[in-house]
């Protein structure tokens, strides 16, 4: 096993697209070194990211945030800026494992790990984040949901890394929100999770929204038709049932020891209802 740490992309990328074996890229661990420890994964070659300049930041811009790959969950819930802007993002983050791993983990890895689980994913969904990836054959931005393709796996060629995750400037009289169930208080995996960013105009009127539900199929759902039964309307009693009703409908999950199908569904459409009245409230709605 071969481990480096690069200082600039272009090595990082030169050295994962000419290993011959099986390679890894190391952030902050939280993931990797756990699979590595339980024998599950063994790579030839480690890539250790973290002293590329640049990949610890976050960038606050006028077109909005650029959050490095290598930066942790905890430095994302100290940044004020961020969790002024996209309080729901910052909430899936504060999510992922201990007070401990909070100073390790990042939303990249979260990502790549392409658990249907993730916390952070369903959230960046709904936030209409992209993923800033860097290959062989340059830079591309890709939507967030196009990365992972089934649970463990991603549509990332050999040698391409995410450099980091975009979010767009909000837009005024928006909010968003996530909300996981988990059979703990703390420390646990999704069972199901939801996540949901809404735009109103200034009558409360919903006038763009995304949906996303995590744990009820093999990637991260976003509901089209559950944000179509938001827009046009302000968020009254009968709209939050038809969003309930339709994340019910789109679920496909699994019967397992932490729940069976029809329960998933259930609190599918209850945490989506839940997640849209706090993204409404925090946009201004009443």
């Amino acid at each position: 096993m071969r481990y480096i740490r690069p200082l600039s992309m272009e090595d990082a990328v030169g050295q994962l697209a000419g290993s011959p074996g099986t390679a890894a890229i190391l952030a902050g661990g939280s993931d990797l070194l756990v699979r590595m420890k339980g024998g599950f994964i063994e790579p030839d070659l480690i890539v250790d990211i973290k002293a590329i300049d640049g990949l610890g930041e976050i960038r606050d811009t006028a077109e909005g945030f650029s959050i490095g790959a290598a930066v942790s969950c905890a430095l994302m819930g100290e940044s004020a800026a961020l969790n002024r802007e996209w309080p729901g993002v910052v909430e899936a983050a504060k999510l992922i494992g201990s007070k401990q791993v909070q100073g390790r983990c990042t939303i990249v890895g979260n990502l790549c790990n392409a658990s249907p689980a993730a916390d952070s994913v369903p959230a960046l969904v709904a936030a209409g984040a992209r993923a800033l990836i860097v290959g062989p054959g340059g830079r591309r931005t890709v939507a967030v949901e196009a990365v992972p393709t089934g649970p463990g796996k991603t549509s990332l060629a050999k040698g391409e890394i995410i450099e980091a995750i975009l979010l767009d400037r909000r837009a005024p009289r928006s909010g968003d929100a996530y909300l996981r169930f988990i059979p703990r208080t703390e420390m646990d995996i999704a069972v199901v999770s939801a996540g949901v960013n809404l735009t109103l105009d200034e009558q409360g009127v919903v006038k763009s929204a995304r949906v996303a539900l995590g744990a009820v199929a093999p990637t991260v759902l976003l509901v089209e038709e559950a944000a179509e039964a938001l827009i046009g309307r302000k968020l009254d009693e009968a709209a939050l049932e038809r969003l309930a009703k339709v994340c019910s409908g789109a679920c496909r999950p699994i019967d397992d020891k932490r729940g069976t199908v029809e329960f998933r569904r259930k609190v599918a459409g209850v945490l989506a209802r839940r997640a849209a009245t706090t993204a409404y409230a925090r946009a201004g709605g009443k």
